[in-house]
């Protein structure tokens, strides 16, 4: 790193934090700080939505997966067939709980499944998301370390730290600008290394026919991952990926909440139909540098000698640090850095936010900093960013471990919780209201099953057994509602009619530009 290099990553912070100032400096009130006054348009949230879903796993984790780790590739693409489709779900899904026009998603489950399923889902989202943050904090603080050339603590204090600061500062709205300049970065980032690698490779067309073709190969259909151990073929990553895609979008409150500080339903609905059309260019931008980068590794021996032993995650930071220019190379840091900070942002606010809306709102706490709804926003949001630090200091040294725990775990809670939600538009009612817990701890019971009895089935595939078997359970414990008068929709049905058949184009669109792009290459 040369002083223009840091001259440019402390340009961006000093930005960011600047821009956190701006924005916290109108916040007069809690819907301010949690929902940004319920004021956002379609594209800010569209763009915030796109950047915290790929920043952790874009610059630093999708290149890797694809160039050098052993059992990757191109297969990674069939995840975004699952985007689009997805997002129609979400289009329907998002009503449930836009219209209630509460702070957090759980507290429109509470009419019809009761205040203890409220805080049993918040609690479950508490702690999966509380646990994935801490590994998240440390797995990019690892990789920032090797940017900066500094400690693993010291890129945990830098990472959690700013993010801390401006999410305290500013709330969610400075969540989802910051995130917006984030993407930028991200994606300038990676085009301006793949544009590198095509000057680095000799004779890119022998590079890649002497390539792994096992890489090249975008479709596996060889496998099911129902017991095989194919945890990357073709079924679980469509299926399983549409039922995650839904739960994560749709019922985690660290992307919902998003759509909650929405100005209505439909500009709600646009964001999620700009996420689904959007998502898959700079996803095949940043794949495309996972190749060209996987073809450069098998020319340069010096990546190869320094790759020995470690975590092939370290490959982009080593290729960036060593063969990047400067003043470039401080644009695409401060990137590494925007995916970090993104990935930690919104959720410690999505957490404050559900402590205190699903758990604490009501009760009088007499503590220093707690006076006023905002000042405990900001206070909540402070703890939640300290134990994000803690937790990842705590990680350190058990990353490969950590990191399969808690995506285990998530795609173990994920079907159960969306079961729930979509229950909430079948109109029917539940006979009792402890249903909704047995059948929720009965979704999660049988992913915990199916972890220890069949062990070569991919976690990708919990998120249907799970969903299944809680839908089932609450169907079973539930009759249909009375039929009531209802206001006409015919508007609304005909906007989600456009929009769902706008998301199918998309959907057939980028299974074609897969195929073209495996042709091609093979």
């Amino acid at each position: 790193m040369t002083p223009i290099d840091w001259t440019i990553v402390f340009i961006y912070l000093a930005a960011i934090v600047g821009l956190s100032v701006f924005l916290g400096y109108r916040q007069k009130v809690q819907a301010d700080y949690y929902l940004a006054g319920n004021k956002l348009g379609p594209w800010p949230i569209a763009g915030s939505m796109i950047a915290t879903q790929c920043s952790a796993i874009s610059l630093i984790g999708a290149p890797a997966f694809i160039a050098i780790k052993e059992g990757g590739g191109l297969k990674w693409l069939q995840y975004e067939l699952a985007v689009p489709l997805a997002a129609i779900a979400l289009l329907y899904l998002v009503s449930v709980y836009k219209k209630a026009g509460a702070t957090t998603i759980f507290s429109a489950v509470e009419k019809e499944m009761g205040a203890g399923a409220r805080r049993v889902l918040s609690l479950l989202f508490l702690s999966g998301r509380g646990l994935a943050t801490g590994v998240a904090l440390y797995a990019m603080s690892v990789v920032v370390s090797v940017c900066l050339d500094i400690s693993v603590a010291s890129s945990i204090a830098i990472v959690g730290g700013l993010s801390l600061l401006y999410t305290t500062i500013g709330g969610i709205e400075a969540d989802i600008y910051s995130d917006i300049v984030q993407l930028v970065i991200l994606w300038l980032g990676a085009l301006v290394c793949g544009i590198t690698l095509l000057f680095l490779i000799d004779s890119p067309a022998e590079a890649l026919a002497s390539y792994d073709s096992s890489r090249l190969s975008v479709f596996q259909t060889s496998g099911n991952g129902l017991a095989d151990g194919q945890s990357y073929s073709l079924w679980p990553m469509l299926i399983g990926g549409f039922f995650l895609y839904v739960a994560y979008y749709g019922c985690d409150q660290s992307q919902a909440q998003r759509l909650l500080a929405a100005r209505d339903l439909g500009a709600a609905r646009k964001a999620i139909l700009l996420n689904g059309c959007l998502r898959l260019p700079l996803v095949l931008t940043y794949c495309g540098f996972g190749l060209l980068l996987g073809l450069f590794f098998q020319q340069s021996d010096w990546l190869q000698a320094k790759m020995v032993g470690q975590n092939p995650d370290f490959i982009a930071p080593y290729f960036i640090i060593e063969y990047i220019p400067s003043g470039l190379r401080g644009i695409i840091v401060a990137g590494i850095l925007a995916a970090a900070m993104s990935s930690l942002d919104s959720n410690i606010n999505s957490m404050s936010a559900a402590l205190e809306k699903d758990f604490l709102e009501g009760r009088r706490i007499s503590l220093p900093g707690f006076r006023s709804p905002l000042q405990r926003a900001r206070s909540l949001t402070v703890g939640f960013g300290l134990l994000s630090c803690g937790l990842a200091a705590l990680f350190s040294g058990s990353q490969a471990t950590v990191l399969v725990l808690v995506n285990a775990i998530s795609s173990a809670f994920n079907g159960p919780i969306l079961a729930c939600f979509v229950f909430l538009m079948l109109k029917r009612e539940l006979r009792s209201q402890a249903w909704a817990i047995g059948s929720l701890l009965a979704g999660i019971a049988t992913n915990a099953i199916l972890w220890q009895a069949v062990p070569q089935m991919s976690w990708l595939w919990w998120n249907v057994f799970g969903f299944a078997i809680a839908i089932a359970g609450l169907i079973l414990g539930s009759r249909p509602k009375a039929a009531t008068t209802r206001d006409s929709e015919e508007r609304r049905q005909r906007v989600e009619a456009k929009h769902t058949t706008l998301l199918l184009a998309v959907s057939i669109l980028a299974f074609v530009v897969l195929i073209l792009i495996q042709s091609t290459l093979n």
